[in-house]
């Protein structure tokens, strides 16, 4: 085994382990992707805290921890922390044959991983509304026939029915039209930014008696240009108690709301009906 392929092997073991997830594919493919096909020449530029270190060569072995590696500086655009998204990946579960829409794919790493968990059968979807990163994804994943990368944006173009929905920008809500875009039984996930300072990571399931969610974790994502228009009147507290979304055309907000934002509100009552203190 060569060096980077041993690296790359105990990355994908400590992603596993800290997803926590019971499908041992989520190392497989860690183990299978290489991180620095997607990065760009090196050295690269890691951020650090408030600040941001290069790595010492152009060696893969660096970036084979979690560590955030800089796309575009100006932009403040980042590959994002390989825990979380571990984590949110074994959250969402991707199954063979399932159909994925990444929201903010970069320049593609994350999207190569979710193709190759939906495989084989399934498709990804992966809107990148940058021009310089979505031609970078385009060429990036060539290789997966299974992905078809768009420039554009999916505030306003609509997604296609997906059983994922992977979102890696914040949103003051989601859409209306990314939950109708779900299945019976579909996930999405997704950072929301309800408020300037609140930043939660929301897991969507769409259910028969409607949308569940679930904040789960703290996160904090660059704004998705179109659906970031945060609210100051939304309270950290209550809109961790979050249980449930509604589309406002199918019922106005009653007093179980957490948050009201555009046409969805967040509810404190859970699909099963029972509140959440």
């Amino acid at each position: 085994m060569t060096r980077i392929a041993e690296a790359r092997k105990f990355y994908a073991r400590l992603m596993a382990a800290n997803a926590g997830s019971a499908d041992p594919r989520l190392e497989d493919v860690f183990a299978a992707v290489p991180r620095e096909a997607f990065l760009g020449p090196g050295p690269w530029t890691v951020v650090a805290g408030n600040g941001k270190v290069e790595t010492p060569s152009a060696d893969p072995v660096h970036i084979y921890q979690n560590v955030l590696v800089s796309l575009d500086a100006e932009k403040g655009i980042n590959n994002g922390e390989p825990f979380l998204h571990a984590m949110w990946i074994g959250k969402v579960a991707p199954k063979p044959g399932e159909a994925v829409t990444h929201v903010g794919a970069g320049t593609g790493y994350y999207t190569a991983l979710l193709a190759k968990l939906v495989s084989p059968g399934g498709a990804v979807t992966a809107f990148e509304l940058d021009s310089s990163l979505a031609d970078r994804a385009s060429k990036n994943l060539e290789a997966y026939g299974n992905v078809t990368a768009i420039h554009g944006d999916a505030v306003v173009s609509g997604l296609p029915p997906s059983d994922i929905i992977y979102v890696n920008a914040g949103v003051a809500a989601p859409p209306a039209e990314w939950l109708k875009a779900l299945r019976a039984g579909g996930r999405m996930v997704f950072p929301w930014r309800p408020a300037e300072r609140i930043g939660l990571a929301v897991m969507v399931t769409r259910t028969d008696k409607g949308f569940a969610c679930d904040p789960f974790m703290r996160s904090w994502f660059i704004p998705c240009i179109g659906a970031s228009a945060a609210s100051t009147k939304v309270d950290r507290d209550k809109a961790a108690r979050s249980r449930k979304i509604w589309l406002t055309a199918d019922k106005a907000p009653d007093r179980t709301a957490t948050a009201v934002i555009g046409d969805v509100w967040f509810s404190s009552q859970g699909v099963g009906g029972r509140r959440s203190q």
